[in-house]
């Protein structure tokens, strides 16, 4: 396995942000108090972590520049 040429840089692309958001929204969905995430319905949770990645998905295919 290979890194790809500019791995540092790797934070500015998209497709990282979207799936960094991802990760920390359902982080932040783990630790909120239960009566908080009563009020929130599971699957909005659900979908916008699935939106998310699919973001960060299709962001790879495209070509970000340097």
């Amino acid at each position: 396995m290979k890194l790809v040429t500019n791995a540092r840089r790797s934070w500015r692309w998209f497709s990282m942000q979207a799936m960094s958001l991802a990760v920390a929204g359902q982080g932040a969905w783990a630790m909120l108090p239960d009566e908080m995430r009563d009020s929130i319905p599971q699957e909005w949770v659900s979908y916008a972590t699935v939106v998310l990645l699919m973001c960060g998905i299709i962001g790879r295919f495209v070509d970000q520049g340097e």
